[in-house]
């Protein structure tokens, strides 16, 4: 019996041994072989501390703490290092001190201040300003803190730089030192502190360093870090990057109190490759695009997406009636409908009919109406809608309207004015600028992009050609409500003439009612901005993009914008494509970035556009 249990514990001894032997052969395994764990993941390969500096892996790092703050600081004094662009961790330690302890103490330093001041006075020595300064704030402070307007804080700010190299280092510390100082706040680097300081900026809310300053509640204010402009909203169209912060801007026009935007630029600067990425992205959230373009850069944008081209020309079939109505179903706006068209035609015919002169100053003047050619006109046009059948009823608006030449038989069969009228208008009737706009309407703007091509037409007659084009846009537009923009390039054009720069007003102010948001485009600045209409356009327009402009343009879009002297000088400097993003309270500098896909469909240059030839 003895026998078997003697075997029994050499079998135990020996099962034991056989298990160590095993766990020490794991052990051994595992470190030929090594565990990864997370941390092992996420650590660097080595550290190294040194007493200016510390290394992480292949890269250098450096630790600055802030010691020394100027008697005020404004507000956003951060602003230009967070918007710096270098790599940097930047870490706030906020610690809330007992306003009565910060009593006590202060009563103790106005104390010691005023018996500084009084031993002074008594040697007989010049008052001291930096004394009486002192006494001043700590009263002023006391007085707050005792009815609970302020707060005492302990603050402590500390910037860890990063980078690649030593002298690179070096070179990062000396841009955050020069915009400190700028600033008068004084910073240090952590010496025989790099460890402390990497630890300070890590985010795990460790405060190793300790080097903090008293700050009461406004002066804290001022160190809000989040001070980037940033335009980013969860729905809405890309517009391009934000140089301040990298991020993305998008944005919804038609979130604003109106969808109105005004494109202010150089030629070249990039504005219609703008505007045309804007209306490609937002066609592609269900939004339709109408264009008047002068100069026939929009085609190939227009064919690539299958939209409606139409060319204007005297020699063209393409015809537009200016005395079309709005096939408008609110019944208010029926009532109105024949009154406003009336008004339109009246703006008109004031162009058609008034005789143009040059100015030294190269602007453009017409020569008005007398009273009593406005008073026949104005008969004359009630006359010719009446024989047509159409009046104030709006039952009467389906049937066919007249044309032109209605209207020039209805003046030179009346009395008074009517027959000179007649003349005057006789040109577009059966004259020179016959055909165009003196028959029926045979176009239908029922696509999701519709491009008006006027760059075929004469001087003479563009602004004329302009000004019934958004006419007739505008009656569609007010027929069926849709999300539109519409988008006038060269808007200079129609800023020339008293009549149609009040017109195109007339569309930013009511667009909004409409679901509409209207673009402007246009490159000469002084003019535009000089009109009083042009002026209330970009007042009446929520949104504003400024890329790069002369030197002559900037001054005034300055003293428009309230543009700070950086942005100014900015303004003149742009790269293509860079500028300055206005929307609503908000401005960002931008940069304008389209796919290689959006590139060849919206550029003008031929290069870019025909990449293969």
């Amino acid at each position: 019996m003895r026998k078997k249990n003697k075997n029994q514990q050499l079998t135990a001894a020996q099962i034991a041994a056989q298990a160590q032997a095993m766990e020490e052969a794991e052990i051994q395994r595992a470190f030929e072989q090594g565990i990864t764990t997370l941390r092992d993941l996420i650590s660097p390969s080595s550290i190294e501390i040194h007493s200016d500096y510390f290394r992480l892996g292949t890269k250098y790092g450096r630790t600055l703490y802030v010691y020394g703050y100027p008697r005020s600081l404004i507000t956003g004094w951060l602003s230009p290092l967070i918007n710096i662009d270098e790599v940097l961790d930047i870490s706030m330690f906020i610690y809330p001190v007992d306003t009565a302890i910060v009593m006590k103490n202060l009563q103790k330093k106005v104390t010691q201040l005023e018996a500084s001041i009084s031993v002074n006075s008594e040697r007989g020595k010049i008052r001291d300003p930096e004394l009486e300064a002192a006494i001043g704030d700590a009263e002023e402070l006391r007085d707050q803190l005792q009815v609970g307007q302020e707060k005492f804080f302990r603050f402590g700010l500390y910037v860890t730089l990063w980078a690649d190299s030593l002298d690179e280092l070096g070179f990062v510390q000396r841009k955050i030192e020069t915009l400190f100082g700028q600033q008068m706040i004084f910073s240090k680097v952590a010496s025989s502190q790099q460890e402390q300081g990497m630890n300070s900026c890590m985010p795990q809310c460790s405060d190793q360093l300790l080097i903090r300053r008293n700050m009461n509640t406004g002066a804290i204010s001022t160190s809000f870090p989040f001070t980037s402009a940033d335009l980013t909203q969860e729905k809405g169209i890309l517009y391009g990057i934000n140089m301040h912060n990298n991020g993305l801007v998008i944005f919804d026009r038609f979130s604003l109190e109106n969808a109105n935007m005004v494109v202010f630029a150089k030629s070249g600067a990039g504005k219609s490759f703008t505007v045309k990425l804007e209306a490609l992205r937002s066609m592609m959230v269900g939004t339709e695009v109408i264009i008047v373009d002068p100069e026939n850069e929009y085609q190939r944008l227009c064919d690539a997406v299958g939209g409606s081209y139409i060319r204007l020309s005297l020699n063209s079939d393409v015809r537009i009636n200016p005395f079309d109505l709005p096939k408008v179903v609110d019944a208010e706006d029926a009532n109105d409908a024949l009154r406003a068209n009336l008004v339109v035609l009246h703006g008109l015919f004031r162009l058609m009919l008034g005789g143009a002169t040059q100015n030294a100053n190269g602007s453009t003047t017409v020569a008005g109406l007398t009273p009593n050619e406005e008073a026949d006109l104005d008969q004359a046009l009630i006359d010719t809608y009446a024989r047509a059948g159409i009046t104030s009823d709006p039952l009467t608006h389906q049937s066919t309207p007249p044309t032109i030449a209605n209207l020039y038989d209805t003046l030179l069969h009346m009395g008074g004015t009517g027959p000179n009228l007649a003349q005057r208008l006789r040109k577009y009737t059966t004259g020179t600028f016959a055909g165009i706009f003196s028959q029926q309407s045979n176009i239908d703007i029922n696509n999701q992009m519709v491009v008006f091509n006027i760059r075929d037409l004469e001087d003479e007659l563009r602004p004329v050609a302009m000004y019934i084009v958004l006419s007739h846009i505008w009656n569609v537009v007010r027929a069926e409500q849709k999300r539109r923009i519409l988008i006038v390039d060269e808007a200079w054009q129609l800023m020339k003439y008293e009549d149609s720069a009040n017109f195109l007003f007339s569309l930013a102010k009511r667009a909004r009612k409409y679901y509409l948001g209207l673009t402007t485009i246009t490159q000469d600045v002084e003019d535009f901005m000089s009109s009083k209409m042009g002026r209330a356009i970009v007042s009446n327009s929520s949104m504003q993009f400024l890329l790069k402009q002369s030197t002559s343009a900037v001054d005034v879009l300055s003293d428009v914008f309230k543009l700070t002297n950086e942005e100014k000088k900015r303004l003149s400097n742009f790269p293509v494509g860079q500028g300055l993003f206005f929307a609503g309270q908000n401005h960002v500098h931008i940069q304008v970035i389209a796919s290689e896909t959006e590139e060849s469909l919206i550029t003008t240059n031929p290069v870019a556009a025909n990449p293969g030839k």
